[in-house]
């Protein structure tokens, strides 16, 4: 336990220090998106009843959570590459569970600051939604899922180079297919199978399902936390190979 806590105040104290530039670049592409593609359409874009921005923010929310969570991986390679802190780390004490799961909690509360940051935003825009446990669990699940595969990608990566690559082929695209934006519905049905695969079609799915006053598919309660679980213990066997 104190392996986490201190792996995870190491975070949150540099979270802390900057804190305001991190909300303001949460806040930017949201709102960006609210204002170009949600209040321009306004109510001529409907989908299930429900304005493009009732459609919008949950996907917003998921993909927010999705790309802040993933997001701890840029300071894990920073801490590996130019500071050396993995290096103090593995003189330390602390075990491989300590680290990732401090790490993972690190990633997990940045996609929380984010979604907080977005619910705020739609406060203008008049949007009422419903953001009871089911919402705030399958954001929560999210942010576990991205922020464990961010530790395990981060440990695997060999420059931060490799980083950004990964971002711009997984993240991005994900971010973008999967049911942010647009009901995967709408696409062919192969690549509505091939979308149902990814753990952000299945969030994006259920939270605005419970956002909308819905009842969401179970199913996503039950993807989500077995994704997170493999990429954790993913993780745990990438920062035991880095180690070594």
């Amino acid at each position: 336990m104190h392996g986490i806590l201190a792996v995870y105040l190491r975070e949150a104290l540099i979270l802390k220090r900057r804190l305001k530039r991190q909300l303001a670049g949460m806040a930017v592409s949201p709102l960006l998106y609210l204002i170009a593609f949600g209040y321009a359409m306004g109510d001529s874009v409907q989908f299930g009843g429900h304005t493009y921005l009732e459609f919008l923010i949950p996907g917003l929310v998921a993909m927010s959570s999705m790309t802040q969570s993933f997001g701890i991986s840029t300071d894990i390679n920073v801490a590996r590459f130019y500071w050396y802190i993995f290096e103090e780390f593995q003189a330390a004490p602390v075990s491989n569970f300590a680290y990732v799961t401090g790490e993972v909690l690190a990633g997990m509360t940045r996609a929380l600051l984010s979604i907080g940051v977005i619910l705020v935003l739609g406060l203008p825009f008049g949007v009422v939604l419903h953001y009871g446990p089911l919402f705030w669990l399958a954001a929560i699940l999210n942010s576990f899922v991205f922020a464990s595969l961010a530790v395990a990608l981060a440990m695997l990566v060999k420059s931060h180079a490799d980083q950004s690559l990964l971002t711009s082929f997984v993240i991005t695209p994900m971010a973008f297919l999967g049911g942010t934006f647009f009901p995967v519905e709408r696409l062919p049905v192969w690549a509505q199978k091939i979308l149902f695969l990814l753990p952000l079609t299945h969030a994006s799915n259920a939270i605005r399902a419970v956002a909308l006053g819905e009842m969401p598919d179970w199913r996503a309660y039950l993807v989500l936390p077995l994704t997170g679980v493999a990429f954790f213990i993913l993780a745990l066997g990438s920062v035991n190979h880095a180690r070594d």
